[in-house]
């Protein structure tokens, strides 16, 4: 840009000067001519820096997942491919035998089946149980009163067989009917204490609940989830709309489930667009403001961005917890000051634009003030963009 504008200028002065003689040509005029554009040019660089700084540091970031299996098998079924092909969220990645995993849900299933007829049995029980005691405390009430009764007679044939009218027999037929009576009370009273103790048990074991179901139907319960989520894993999905990189599993390995061994990385289809900028060159940059880029992956395309926001932190200001005291630096070379990250959010028009994890290129920031200038780093920009397409190697 600079030689255009130098071009120009020299036109007008030769036509001025030389051509037409509109003026004359001599060391006032000389010294003023060559003054005239390096002072310009150096303002206008200035400018330029304050009001629409550029960067040629811009880098595109994306984030990577690592794929780790949930549950340890045979991979029966690769279902993506390596290279620059989108894998949406859902799709399926790998399946792993779950033939073991089913034996287990369907093992579970049967026992759980077991054991909600065992608690069914239970409760059976217990009812059983509730109405032997009414049973015997009937049958208690029943002999009580007869043995009430059987006492009153013996009173009375005792008192007969004292005064000479009874008979000694029916006195001795009815003592032992009290003794029968008190023996089948007796027994009555046992009947309903098992009973009773026996409800006991019955309603410890039901009294040990977890939503309403006995503590063992409750714990097989819990064992055939897990196990039917232990299946579900066994079908790899997706997490997000990425791509595949370094797709290494193939069916017939095995992955052990372990969090520390990832058997594919997924790299995010959108990424983040990053530019670096020294650190003088942000104080009239804000959130909002325009911006463009342009990669070197993308000659001549000019990609449209705002603002989204300045880091303003980097690893010179960080300091490590320890019991060290910082050194100022003293008898050492001093690093040079760090540069702040500027994040940029691309405009709707470019938002399907496919960015390349790790491209390169240059940006520029265009703020409130001095917008005249802002055509001068346009046209730079479009410039060097599409300069990209020069590939300066001798082979």
């Amino acid at each position: 840009m600079e030689v255009i504008l130098l071009s120009i200028y020299s036109f007008f002065v030769w036509l001025i000067f030389i051509k037409l003689k509109w003026l004359p040509w001599n060391i006032v005029s000389q010294v003023t001519v060559v003054i005239i554009p390096v002072v310009a040019l150096v303002a206008l660089i200035l400018l330029l820096n304050i009001f629409a700084p550029s960067s040629a540091d811009v880098r595109v970031y994306k984030y990577t997942v690592p794929i780790v299996s949930q549950v340890r098998g045979r991979v029966i079924e690769v279902g993506v491919e390596e290279g620059n092909r989108l894998v949406k969220k859902g799709d399926v990645l790998f399946r792993i035998d779950p033939t073991p995993y089913q034996l287990e849900v369907n093992t579970l299933e049967a026992q759980l089946v077991g054991m909600q007829g065992s608690q069914r049995e239970l409760l059976e029980q217990e009812k059983g149980a509730q109405a032997k005691i009414e049973e015997s405390q009937n049958r208690a009430k029943e002999l009580s009163a007869r043995l009430a009764l059987t006492q009153k007679r013996v009173q009375q044939y005792r008192e007969l067989v004292a005064s000479g009218a009874g008979n000694r027999f029916d006195l001795e037929r009815a003592q032992t009917e009290v003794l029968e009576q008190r023996g089948a009370l007796d027994a009555a009273r046992n009947a309903e204490s098992q009973a009773r103790a026996s409800l006991g048990q019955i309603q410890q074991k039901l009294g040990a609940t977890v939503n309403g179901e006995v503590s063992q139907v409750a714990q097989v319960r819990a064992q055939l989830e897990n196990a039917k989520w232990q299946l579900d894993q066994t079908t790899t999905h997706s997490p997000c709309e990425c791509y595949v990189v370094n797709l290494q599993l193939r069916p017939g390995g095995f992955v052990a489930g372990l969090p520390v061994n990832p058997v594919m990385t997924l790299l995010e289809a959108d990424g983040q667009v990053v530019a670096f900028y020294n650190q003088n060159e942000l104080h009239q940059v804000k959130p909002g403001d325009e911006a463009e880029f342009a990669l070197e992956t993308m000659p001549g395309k000019i990609i449209k961005a705002k603002v989204d926001s300045i880091v303003w932190a980097q690893g010179q200001g960080q300091l490590q917890p320890s019991g060290t005291i910082p050194m100022t630096m003293s008898g050492f070379v001093a690093q040079p000051p760090g540069r702040y990250a500027v994040k940029f959010k691309l405009e709707e028009r470019d938002k399907a634009i496919f960015l390349a994890a790790g491209a390169a290129g240059h940006a520029a920031i265009y703020t409130e003030h001095l917008e005249a200038v802002h055509i001068i780093r346009k046209v730079i920009l479009r410039t060097g963009a599409y300069l990209n397409y020069l590939i300066l190697k001798l082979h």
